[in-house]
This record gives C-alpha cells, sequence and structure tokens, in this order.
C-alpha cells in the first residue's frame, strides 16, 4: 500500500524509468508519453547530459541562500531567457514551479503600481475558463469553476473575471474575427473602468489556453487588441506561458506569434523539461526601472529560488533545446502531426473540435456534432479516453469541464520534441483506437 497522498484515491501505476518518448512500469509494460506528462517533457526522459549537469552541479554547491548568494547557472539562465525576449524583458526571477511563478507575478505587478506613486491599483482581471495555478493567487486569477469550489471561500476578493477568446464555444455565429475581439476588447475595457482604472494592477491571460480548455489559441488581433486597452488604462499585461511556452506552439514564447510582448511572463513546465522544479518569471524594462527606480528591491523571495541544482538542469535542457534546434523542429513537425490526427479523428461523430498550435493540441469531444452538444459530466468521456490509450500503452492528459468548468471534455496531446515519426504515428494510432474503446462504452 502506498503511503502518498496521491491525486486521486487509487494510486498510480508506478513507473522505474523512462528513455526519449517512452516510460518503462514497474510490470515491464512500456508507455508512449504522448503529453509529456503535462506538456512537460520537452526533451523526453532520461537525457544523460542533463542528469550528468545536475550531478556536476551538486557535488560542486547544491544550495544558495539567494538574499545572500547567486550561482553561475542561476546568471547564465537569466541571461538565456532575458536574451530570448528580444529586448522583451529585463530581469528573470526564478521560482519552483508554474502556481509560484504566477504568484511572483501577482506580487510584481501590484509592487510596479505602488513605485510609481499608485498603491490603489490592486485588482487583477483574468479570463473565465482560464488555470494559473493552485496556490491562493493563483487560484483566485484562475477562471475554473471547479477547480476553484471547495476553496471558493477562501479565495481573494481582488480578482474579476471576462470572457475567453474560444472560438469554438463562445464566437456568436456569423461574427467575423475581428468584430468579435472588437467585443472582448470593449468587454475588458468596461470591466476596467467599471472596477475603477485606478484601481486595476494588471490584466492575466494564457496566450494558448492550456488545461482548462484544451490548447486553445486566441484568434487573430485578440492579443494586440487587450494590450491596447491595457496601454491606454495603464494596466499591465502578463502572460502566462508556463504551459504553452519555452518552444512547445513552434515558437520559444508563444507570444511571438501574437505581434505584442508582455509586461510580465511566467514559464515553467518546458523550462527545465522535467529534469528538475523550476519556473520563472520574466520582467520587462519597465517594470524592472520602477522598482529601481523606486524600493529598488523586489518585496518578495522564496527559500528555494534560484536554486542552483535546477538552474543548472532548466540551463542543459536548454542548451541542448538551441543547440539540436528542437524549437524549429516542432515548428517542422506539427502541420504533419495536426494532419495525421484529423486524417484519424476529424470525422468522428464525437470529436468536435481540434485545435492548439505547434506539438500542443487538444481535442474537445462531444455528444452531438451538429449541435456541439457535449457529455453528461457523469460520463466522464475524457477519462474514460485516458483509461483506453493509458491500456493500449499511451499516456494522454484529459480535461474536464472544457465549457463551463462542469460541462465538457477534451484531452492535450503534447508530445516531447524529440519524437520520431515513427512516435507520432503511434501517439495518433492508439489515440484514435483509444477514442473507439472509449466511445464502445457509451450507453446505448
Amino acid at each position: 500500500m502506498s503511503r502518498v497522498l496521491h491525486r486521486a484515491g487509487a494510486g498510480p501505476a508506478l513507473a522505474v524509468s523512462g528513455t526519449g518518448s517512452w516510460i518503462t512500469l514497474a510490470s515491464g509494460a512500456q508507455v508512449l508519453d504522448g503529453a509529456g506528462g503535462a506538456a512537460v517533457a520537452c526533451i523526453g526522459h532520461g537525457n544523460r547530459r542533463v542528469g550528468a549537469a545536475i550531478a556536476d552541479q551538486a557535488a560542486r554547491i547544491s544550495y544558495l541562500h539567494s538574499a545572500f548568494f547567486t550561482s553561475t547557472p542561476a546568471e547564465e539562465l537569466a541571461d538565456l531567457l532575458v536574451e530570448s525576449g528580444g529586448g522583451a524583458f529585463a530581469r528573470a526571477f526564478f521560482v519552483s514551479s508554474g502556481s509560484e511563478s504566477v504568484e511572483s507575478a501577482l506580487k510584481l505587478a501590484r509592487q510596479y503600481h505602488v513605485e510609481r506613486g499608485a498603491p490603489s491599483r490592486s485588482h487583477v482581471i483574468a479570463r473565465r475558463q482560464s488555470y494559473h495555478g493552485n496556490t491562493f493567487g493563483a487560484l483566485s486569477a484562475s477562471g475554473h469553476p471547479a477547480r476553484r469550489a471547495i476553496y471558493e471561500p477562501m479565495l481573494m476578493s481582488g480578482f474579476s473575471h471576462v470572457s475567453p477568446c474560444q472560438a469554438y464555444r463562445y464566437r456568436p455565429e456569423g461574427l467575423s474575427d475581428a468584430d468579435w475581439v472588437a467585443h472582448l476588447a470593449a468587454e475588458l475595457e468596461a470591466e476596467i473602468t467599471g472596477v475603477g482604472a485606478d484601481r486595476v494592477a494588471a490584466f492575466v491571460a494564457e496566450t494558448v489556453v492550456g488545461a482548462t480548455s484544451g490548447c486553445t489559441p486566441a484568434v487573430p488581433g485578440y492579443f494586440r487588441a487587450m494590450r491596447a486597452v491595457c496601454d491606454r488604462h495603464g494596466v499591465l499585461l502578463v502572460l502566462d506561458e508556463i504551459m504553452s511556452g519555452m518552444g512547445r506552439t513552434g515558437r520559444l514564447h508563444a507570444w511571438q506569434d501574437e505581434g505584442v510582448t508582455p509586461d510580465i511572463q511566467t514559464v515553467a513546465k518546458g523550462l527545465g523539461g522535467g529534469y528538475v522544479p523550476i519556473g520563472a518569471m520574466l520582467a520587462a524594462p519597465k517594470v524592472v526601472e520602477a522598482l529601481a527606480a523606486g524600493s529598488g528591491a523586489f518585496v518578495h523571495g522564496h527559500t528555494y529560488q534560484a536554486h542552483p541544482l535546477a538552474a543548472r538542469g532548466a540551463l542543459e535542457v536548454q542548451r541542448i533545446i538551441a543547440e539540436e534546434d528542437l524549437v524549429g523542429r516542432v515548428a517542422r513537425m506539427a502541420p504533419a502531426l495536426r494532419a495525421r490526427i484529423e486524417t484519424r479523428l476529424g470525422d468522428h461523430p464525437h470529436v468536435g473540435d481540434i485545435r492548439g498550435r505547434g506539438f500542443f493540441l487538444g481535442l474537445e469531444f462531444v455528444a452531438d456534432r451538429a449541435t456541439k452538444a457535449p457529455f453528461a459530466p457523469q460520463t466522464g468521456f475524457a477519462t474514460l479516453v485516458k483509461d483506453a490509450a493509458l491500456a493500449r500503452g499511451l499516456a494522454i492528459y484529459p480535461g474536464s469541464g472544457t465549457i463551463d468548468g462542469t460541462r465538457g471534455d477534451h484531452v492535450i496531446v503534447a508530445p516531447p520534441f524529440t519524437a520520431t515519426e515513427d512516435e507520432l504515428d503511434q501517439i495518433c494510432e492508439r489515440l484514435a483506437l483509444a477514442v473507439a474503446d472509449a466511445t464502445a462504452l457509451l450507453p446505448g
């Protein structure tokens, strides 16, 4: 009996090793990792070069308190990330998870306004059907009712939510992209003025929405319009790329396809590729300059902030990605991966939408394609697909509450950037068979 307090009542399968895109279980069975865990394992499992780098750092120095010391890996990783933004960033702040990076972003946004003489700015606007993390600030920003429900009485009051840019579910019939963007921009503007423009600190959004709605990119022009609204009212734009960033979409930063740059960005999963627990917050020059001209220090910190082992592991992951042009590889191979999925499942009666970018694709399931009616929540269709896939030796990432936090099902396909053509074929084949298996379990 496991004494680990697992997420679910029944303990998961015991994995003992991993190589490339494959995970080996204690039973000897091999599972093809079609989702990189949760879009994490970007260079695959068992990379000996990364393991050696972490071991080398542990032998040199394993821990430093960031109030007293810095380390070469942290400095080099910060250089890499700041330079990757092409002028968008001035500093990097390292933590141990995506949730912590969002908490850091919320605090930095607040402090930015305080430093500039606007202490009334403490309110944050985010979007419905979003997920920004499971700590209290990050969860308060998140707009997913099911994830919030049990903690709702404890969540913070200084947050509100506007409509998501999810075309399949929320764009009114017959409305053009441009007209819908104008409508969403007007909604954000109305929310800012309704709260009070002198009270709003930041607008937080996932560049490509991940876990809660299944790899949903915004329609063209959306982020440019949101940026304009934010700029008009002195509100910071915070982009959450914890799941979609660091090459997952075929660009190192997903915002590079949107024609905007963020004031603050959060990254995590693909930063360390699962080899180390690490997240980062990236801050624009104007934000850093406000702190420098004011108190001179960020009023925030963690014991394991900028941990040398985590920084060294992430640095090696990012060097491998650059040296092997893995982001370019994702961009080149993504159209074929999507075409494979669409060929196998595009006409399936229970697949309503296939969406996403790069190696970050979502499939939304429906009970009826014509009406887009979802399955009843108690059906748990995404879980049926996940279980059927695992039985066929494929790991994918399921999600429920796709539409409103209660109704709707999807799965995410997010393979390692290093996956071979044959492995991508196998992912698509096994996923199609799993959807068929799950469909066969439906009543009637």
